[in-house]
């Protein structure tokens, strides 16, 4: 370190000095500044290498950073597992609002076709992962039968722009290894020129081809690339990818930075830490069996001393492992292990600064005895960071691409795709919220369903749309209630009835039903069980068979039901042969009667014919 003194000190010393006085000595301590006091930040890694004026003191750059969180998210479990929670809450269904009804058919038919849900999961896991995600798309031509089938079935203008077969959609997408890429471009990093790094893996397929996409692959590369890749001599090799297929995504990038630093290298030298303690207890506990046996013999010199001869034979002893141990000593031995302190060693004190540093670097909100009101926070602002990630995919990849494949196919609206909300919410309150307002009928019954299922409710468009087909089913009879469902009828005497005397009316109790006994009902449900068994009997009998057929036993069941509903449970076995030969209702009064039992409570006739029969 390096020391300095004021000036005032050295007046002050050179005054005492003339004077020939003893002065106080002065405390320069809190004067003194480290030269070095910033080395731990100014070590860090930046994304960029500057030339003259700032050094570059780390020895890492943004490539090592990449492949250091990759290893760690395949070795450390709590990296792994919080890349992959922010992935599973990020990655959820995605719907199309606007456009026309075909645009988002074909484009809902188009993301099912391509897996679009797998390239999501890998998309967020390399965004949280690395921060640098590039997507790159390989097109195929469409064929004439391909155009004729768009063209015919979601009304696109394909016939009319593809004369020369030159429409192309994307075959797939995949992601790039972003430690594979390299960067070049103007001095603020704009408009970049992005190149991949081959491996040898595909230096050898390029330089044997293997299959017809490797051939077209090596062909369609630049000509100075394929002189470097013919030369085995070269094995470091860019090849300059196309920009049009290229789309560049990152995590939290300024304009002046090439790449993005990954969000979980800062939290990389805690873990770092952790891992060096894990291994220093691995060691320790590995070497817990070499206790010190510590032997001790003889006595003070004034009182006898220490026998050397003995010291050496009992040495020799122990040093001995061919012969068994027995020891015989006086009362001047004593042997005891001497064990280490293991408690201290390897207990988890020493983990506990870096096991909260590397939650609070990874933002890992399911781990801590937090209270509830705090949890709770801190998942408003997980998921709000969780929001950004998906409106980076949303506006940066997935718009861009929809509206460029729109105008190939000649769609003049283009649908928006939008992610469905993280549930997150009482799913049983919303739940009767839904359902009132499908019970008002703001909601139809199908986006009823689908907002309980997904939370989405329709837009003003789409609400309209589901409101007309409804009251089309509705007027064409459908979706009508059982009960409420008719028109009322009209009030008073019909029209001509004037001068007919009025009928005796059956008046009863306002507000009265039938009531029914329990062991009634228990006992009919006996009785139409062995009922039925008689009837698949006579029915076995009548047909010379062993075994009804399913249609038999159809049948077998609707004449049980039928002799239920016509008939006293005490004839019901009398009239078996006779509803067999005409298996029809024959008491009229009586299944009336069970039909308004039915109505009334909403049951089946065969329920309503048990109800009947076992009232009180």
């Amino acid at each position: 370190m390096v020391y300095g003194t004021d000036a005032s000190d050295k007046k002050r010393a050179k005054i005492a000095e003339i004077r020939g006085s003893t002065a106080m000595r002065r405390n320069a301590s809190s004067t003194i500044e480290r030269t070095d006091r910033f080395i731990n930040i100014d070590t860090g890694i930046i994304p960029f290498r500057y030339s003259n004026y700032v050094k570059n003191l780390s020895t890492l750059d943004v490539r090592d950073a990449i492949i250091l969180c990759q290893k760690a998210y395949y070795n450390v479990a709590i990296f792994r597992n919080t890349i992959d929670l922010m992935t599973e809450f990020s990655d959820s269904p995605i719907y199309l609002t606007g456009g026309s009804q075909k645009s988002r058919e074909f484009f809902e038919a188009y993301f099912k076709k391509i897996n679009l849900a797998s390239f999501q999961d890998q998309f967020f896991r390399e965004y949280y992962r690395s921060g640098n995600v590039f997507t790159y798309r390989f097109d195929t031509s469409l064929t004439s039968e391909q155009l004729l089938k768009i063209t015919q079935t979601f009304g696109s203008k394909l016939k009319s722009i593809a004369q020369d077969g030159s429409v192309k959609l994307p075959a797939r997408y995949t992601i790039i290894n972003p430690a594979d890429i390299y960067v070049g471009g103007t001095v603020n990093y704009a408009f970049n020129v992005y190149y991949k790094l081959l491996s040898d893996y595909e230096l050898e397929r390029l330089r044997d081809p293997k299959t017809d996409e490797d051939i077209e692959v090596y062909n369609n590369l630049p000509q100075d690339v394929k002189d470097k890749i013919k030369s085995k001599n070269n094995s470091y090799i860019l090849v300059p990818l196309d920009k049009t297929k290229l789309a560049a995504v990152f995590y939290k990038k300024q304009d002046y930075e090439p790449l993005s630093i990954p969000m979980g290298f800062p939290v990389l030298d805690d873990i770092n830490w952790k891992l060096e303690m894990k291994k220093m207890d691995m060691a320790v506990t590995r070497t817990m069996q070499q206790a010190v046996l510590l032997v001790t013999m003889g006595d003070s010199p004034d009182k006898g001393g220490v026998n050397q001869k003995n010291l050496q034979a009992m040495q020799q002893l122990f040093e001995n492992q061919s012969i068994g141990r027995v020891l015989i000593a006086d009362y001047t031995t004593k042997a005891q292990f001497v064990i280490p302190d293991i408690g201290n060693l390897i207990g988890p004190q020493k983990y506990e600064v870096v096991d909260r540093d590397i939650q609070i670097g990874l933002n890992n909100i399911l781990i801590g005895n937090e209270k509830f009101a705090n949890t709770s926070i801190k998942v408003q602002v997980f998921v709000q960071r969780l929001k950004q990630a998906r409106e980076v995919f949303i506006n940066e990849f997935l718009i861009p691409e929809i509206r460029r494949m729109s105008k190939d196919i000649g769609f003049k609206n283009f649908p928006t795709p939008t992610f469905q909300d993280i549930d997150i919410k009482d799913d049983v309150q919303y739940s009767r919220i839904y359902n009132r307002l499908v019970e008002l009928g703001v909601l139809t019954a199908e986006e009823g369903l689908a907002a309980i299922e997904t939370g989405r409710l329709p837009t003003q468009e789409e609400s309209i749309e589901s409101q007309r087909k409804f009251k089309e089913l509705r007027d064409e009879g459908l979706y009508q209630p059982l009960i409420g469902g008719s028109a009322a009828g009209q009030a008073g005497r019909p029209s001509g009835s004037s001068g007919i005397p009025q009928s005796t009316k059956n008046v009863k109790p306002i507000g009265t039903k039938a009531s029914f006994s329990v062991v009634k009902i228990k006992d009919n449900i006996l009785a139409s069980q062995n009922l039925e068994e008689e009837v698949k009997s006579a029915v076995r009998k009548k047909f010379n068979v062993k075994k009804l057929s399913n249609q038999q036993k159809e049948n077998a069941e609707k004449i049980s039901e039928i002799i239920i509903a016509n008939e006293t449970p005490e004839n019901w076995t009398a009239k078996i042969q006779e509803y067999i030969e005409k298996p029809f209702d024959q008491n009229e009064e009586q299944i009336n009667n069970i039909q308004e039992i039915a109505a009334e409570h909403q049951v089946t006739n065969y329920l309503a014919s048990l109800l009947y029969h076992s009232k009180a």
